[in-house]
């Protein structure tokens, strides 16, 4: 990842504090992945910024990279100079997160040769965000060296917190076919998320179905498509003519996403597939999820653009899971479900099957497609973002738990989930009109989802707590 990097200065405290914080950062970059756009040592006084000419360099650079940097680093090696940082960022208008870092003072060196005053410099300079609208970010310590391991983590975590919010900033998802009618719990406002740059491309099911139904076994890209679908899961009891038409339906959803660069799709699956076309669309969805291109049932687009969030926070695929039962009277455990969607990571037993609760309305030989396994025991992130039409915003929850091998005699895609305090999550669930549905993630990234969501896109968060 891009980063931009300023080095902040002050004329009254030792210039070779800057020299050394330039080796200082190398080394952090190198260790986590860094590819620092920073100004020369030749270009100011040892690379820092301090006046505002200083902060035009700085700026004009910055712009010269804005395609690159997905965010920024401020680098208090000193007390530095708050109004110089605040108008570099003020003039490189480019909107990206910013990381506020300053070093800490070594007691035994607090002569004026070697103080630096960071702690208080650092204050001041968030201040200065403060007056201009900057929205910045803060390291877990208020005064950290680079080398520390607690920085290490924090430059992480930035790093993830500029990918959800380059990402949520330009997705674009597909929402294919009409919202089940059934499904009120699904609506959304495709204006609010487009307010926010969250582009929805939308395309009726009857045009997939027809293009699915123009191919043939014969042809090329299904037998490629089939030939994918056997090496990702087996097949289990499932027909050849079925798994056929699954591999016809996925060159089509393919095409369309490539047609139009979409992030991740939301698509009509109760029940007009299994009526219309004879099977589930789950195992393309799977497929999609587990190649980093999340799709969710039900044309769940808010779901789907959780999912997409959280696969920016952790780096791997997210799946849409029903807050679905109670498991036993343990009230901080509960049993997570869905027909079988899940991307392959959640499943290590993974097998195409049918789906059973479908099955009894559709007949269930029109259900295969549908994956069947068991998530094992994991880290967890959950949560959701939903569009609240009445108050005109985006909102979302997250919080964090376990996945746990808990029993569980069922079938489908199926977890359990332990979770401090679960009574009063699904209190709020409730009282604050979210969807049954909600996504999970195997990470601990909640934290991350709430830096980029609120204080980057503005929405409203609520963090689960125990």
């Amino acid at each position: 990842m891009t980063l931009g990097v300023i080095i902040g200065n002050r004329d009254f405290f030792p210039d070779k504090l800057v020299g050394e914080c330039r080796a200082d950062l190398l080394e952090a970059f190198q260790k986590a992945g860094v590819k620092p756009i920073m100004l020369d040592e030749s270009t100011t006084k040892l690379g820092g910024v301090e006046t505002f000419q200083e902060a035009q360099k700085c700026a004009e650079l910055f712009r010269k990279h804005a395609d690159e940097i997905m965010g920024i680093l401020v680098v208090l090696p000193n007390f530095g100079d708050e109004k110089g940082i605040a108008e570099t960022l003020k003039w490189a208008r480019l909107d990206v997160p910013v990381l506020v870092q300053a070093y800490p003072d070594d007691l035994n060196r607090l002569d004026v040769a070697r103080r630096r005053d960071a702690w208080c410099g650092k204050i001041s300079v968030c201040n200065n965000f403060y007056q201009f609208g900057i929205k910045y970010s803060l390291t877990t310590k208020h005064v950290v060296h680079p080398s520390d391991p607690s920085f290490h983590t924090d430059l992480l975590n930035f790093m993830a917190t500029c990918r959800v919010v380059k990402g949520l900033r330009n997705v674009r998802i597909g929402a294919i076919g009409a919202r089940p009618g059934g499904f009120n719990t699904v609506r959304y406002s495709e204006k609010i998320l487009q307010r926010n740059g969250i582009s929805v491309v939308t395309v009726d099911l009857s045009q997939i179905l027809g293009n699915a139904n123009k191919l043939t076994a014969a042809d090329q890209s299904v037998k490629d498509r089939l030939d994918a679908i056997k090496a990702y899961t087996p097949t289990g009891r499932t027909p050849d003519d079925k798994l056929v038409q699954i591999a016809k339906l996925d060159v089509v959803l393919n095409e369309f996403m490539t047609e139009h660069s979409l992030d991740a799709t939301a698509i009509q699956c109760w029940t007009s597939l299994q009526q219309n076309y004879g099977c589930n669309v789950c195992t393309s969805m799977s497929i999609m999820s587990e190649n980093m291109l999340p799709s969710a049932c039900e044309v769940d687009v808010t779901g789907t653009l959780s999912m997409y969030a959280m696969q920016l926070a952790s780096g791997s695929p997210s799946a849409l899971v029903d807050w679905n039962n109670n498991y036993a009277d343990d009230e901080n455990k509960c049993v997570l479900f869905h027909c079988g969607n899940w991307a392959k990571s959640f499943l290590p037993d993974i097998e195409i099957s049918t789906a059973p609760i479908l099955g009894t309305t559709v007949g269930e030989e029109n259900t295969y497609g549908a994956l069947a396994g068991r998530t094992p025991a994991s880290p967890l992130t959950f949560g959701r973002i939903s569009t609240d039409d009445p108050k005109g915003i985006i909102k979302a929850y997250v919080g964090e738990g376990a996945l746990t091998d808990d029993a569980l005699n069922t079938f489908g895609n199926r977890a359990v989930a332990q979770i401090d305090n679960l009574q009063g999550l699904m209190q709020y669930v409730c009282r604050n009109g979210f969807e049954h549905h909600v996504v999970m993630n195997a990470s601990k990234t909640a934290g991350i989802l709430k830096e980029a969501m609120e204080n980057y896109m503005g929405w409203e968060v609520y963090s689960h707590q125990s």
